[in-house]
């Protein structure tokens, strides 16, 4: 049995303001007994154009962003999944949108750079993305192991490709995070269904931080931060506004329901 916590942001174009957010759930985390605390998508920076990313954008390995992200971790001795910063890429005109993870000690122990782009016109609304201008996708399925079991790492229009979530199965995943920052429309819509159907249909816990409300840029993102058992029940959930979610992940009774339900096992995957 472990806790994890699931932190919601409206993060804008301050990076230092976004860090001073984070580190006060990070500590209230901590503080609540958590052992993993995951951040959202974009939580050290929201820019006021997209291109403004190149901007702040980091070395690997190197940078405030992830400075503070180690010496916190270290300092609270909490592993830290940093939602997504933004790491230099080859191409001088894009970066990578990277997911990290940080252990008790400081030591970054993974990096998964989300591979499926947001590049979608909002049915309905005068209301387009286009990620793939500024942003490489990433091409490889990341898991690790944490304290909490073993994770495996997507981000916010990935969890609209199960094909992904099958292979972080495989790759032996207990449980998902899906940091996010997603649309108003398309959260009505989908959000809560989506996490429950992944959590379903692999029989893994979900964990889902999510950017909520206004920002500086003017964009507005929906919010409701979710963790999602196996059995696609939702433990618990932050509707909207800044603030930290928590819950207990029972790897006993994930192991059980596999063992009783063996729906994993039954895959036909050579055939369909």
């Amino acid at each position: 049995m472990g806790k994890v916590a699931a932190i919601q942001m409206t993060s804008g174009h301050i990076v230092e303001e976004n860090l001073r957010v984070a580190e006060k759930y990070l500590h209230q985390a901590r503080a609540e007994g958590a052992e993993v605390a995951c951040l959202p998508e974009n939580f050290s920076f929201v820019g006021l154009l997209n291109a403004d990313k190149l901007r702040v954008a980091e070395s690997d390995g190197d940078g405030p962003i992830q400075d503070f992200l180690a010496n916190t971790a270290r300092r609270l001795k909490l592993w830290i999944l940093a939602g997504t910063i933004n790491i230099r890429s080859s191409e001088s005109d894009k970066v990578a949108n990277a997911s990290l993870v940080f252990d008790a000690a400081g030591k970054r122990v993974a990096r998964y750079d989300k591979i499926h782009l947001f590049d979608v016109n909002i049915p309905g609304r005068n209301e387009s993305y286009r990620e793939s201008a500024h942003v490489v996708p990433g091409t490889k399925a990341v898991v690790v192991d944490t304290p909490v079991g073993r994770l495996g790492m997507s981000v916010c229009y990935d969890m609209r490709f199960p094909e992904l979530y099958r292979s972080l199965v495989t790759l032996g995943a207990q449980w998902l995070a899906m940091p996010a920052a997603f649309t108003v429309p398309t959260g009505r819509a989908h959000w809560e269904v989506i996490l429950r159907a992944r959590a379903i249909e692999n029989l893994c816990y979900v964990v889902a931080p999510a950017q909520s409300g206004m920002h500086s840029s003017g964009r507005e993102t929906y919010g409701d931060s979710l963790i999602v058992d196996y059995w696609g029940q939702v433990i618990t959930r932050l509707v909207s506004g800044a603030g930290i979610v928590m819950a207990d992940m029972d790897l006993v009774k994930l192991a059980e329901t596999r063992e009783h339900f063996p729906v994993l096992q039954n895959r036909k995957s050579d055939r369909c």
